[in-house]
């Protein structure tokens, strides 16, 4: 009879327990992707409003059909993708998409590309500091001045804009600097990866790295990965968990002050730009899920040649040469 009975007990204390881990995941579930859901939501809402109110469409650009759509959301599905699993921002990808393929002009193409990243850095960004990956003083100096940086580099933009083959001769230059990191990265031997919470080197240092990102970003619209996660491993000596979370967290203002300024310039393509945020967000939820099926090396070499040709295409095109 107590044999039955201590069964039994047993029995309840493992379907309490079971329960209760059930409780915690869904929780720990829902904190994760609560604020992914409701971003969601936000961007879904200012569609809607932006095509009812017909903000959504700009004269003299591509029109937004069921077509065009789809290729917007699948451009930012990949961006948010391939950003999430070799450590770099979804702009790289988007931006040569929309102004080759698609037919944006270039300052369109930048505008709408930097708003665009703001959604997807704040979903990013939050994950982060959530898990502890971020060293909140280093984003600070490093945001702080990429914001002033951000600003100056915009009052750029604007004089480049009347100069619309010296912007793309600059966006071709910028965009070497990726391409050579992937490729080598994707034959350098691995060293032991650094541990740390704690991004390494003075603040005035940091300051400086980040008000020059800044400038590139309010001139070229790119977010800053590209040049953060390299800059705070090889200039800093930054561990390389704490450098992604870090650079993600720290684009979310550079993002904020730049888009919005792109935004207000008319340099956005609203309709285009909240569509790209939308498969972005998902994307990069994707690839935290799939990450460890691919290889990192693989995937850089891949995108390094493929930055390296987007590269090739902006010089040439400036020297008067087109290449298909």
């Amino acid at each position: 009879m107590d044999y039955k009975i201590s069964s039994r007990n047993a029995h309840v204390d493992y379907v309490v327990d079971e329960h209760v881990s059930i409780k915690m995941k869904t929780g720990e579930a829902w904190k994760s992707y609560a604020p992914v859901a409701i971003l969601l939501l936000v961007i879904i809402g200012l569609t809607v409003w932006s095509f009812i109110s017909g903000t959504a469409t700009r004269e003299g650009l591509p029109s937004i059909n069921l077509l065009s759509g789809t290729l917007l959301i699948i451009v930012g599905l990949v961006a948010g993708l391939i950003g999430g699993i070799i450590g770099t921002g979804g702009c790289s990808v988007m931006l040569p998409i929309l102004h080759f393929w698609l037919g944006f002009p270039a300052p369109i193409a930048i505008g709408t590309t930097l708003f665009a990243v703001i959604f997807t850095a704040v979903s990013g960004g939050y994950g982060h500091l959530v898990h502890g990956n971020v060293d909140k003083r280093a984003m600070l100096w490093l945001g702080g001045f990429g914001m002033i940086g951000v600003i100056f580099g915009s009052w750029l933009f604007i004089q480049l804009t009347a100069q619309i083959s010296l912007l793309g001769l600059i966006l071709g230059l910028v965009f070497l600097w990726p391409a050579i990191r992937m490729i080598w990265e994707s034959h350098a031997r691995r060293k032991e990866l650094k541990e740390g919470n704690i991004i390494p080197g003075s603040k005035f240092g940091k300051g400086i790295f980040g008000f020059i990102v800044g400038i590139l970003t309010g001139v070229v619209g790119l977010g800053g990965g590209y040049a953060f996660v390299p800059g705070m491993i090889y200039l800093f000596g930054a561990p390389v968990y704490i450098t992604m979370g870090t650079s993600l967290a720290t684009i979310i203002p550079l993002a904020v002050v730049g888009g919005s300024i792109k935004l207000a310039q008319g340099f956005v393509f609203l309709g285009a730009g909240l569509i790209l945020a939308a498969g972005t967000i998902i994307g990069a939820q994707v690839a935290v899920a799939i990450i460890r099926r691919f290889k990192p090396t693989t995937l850089k070499l891949i995108f390094g040649l493929y930055f390296l040709y987007v590269s090739m295409k902006f010089v040439t095109a400036y020297f008067g040469i087109m290449i298909w």
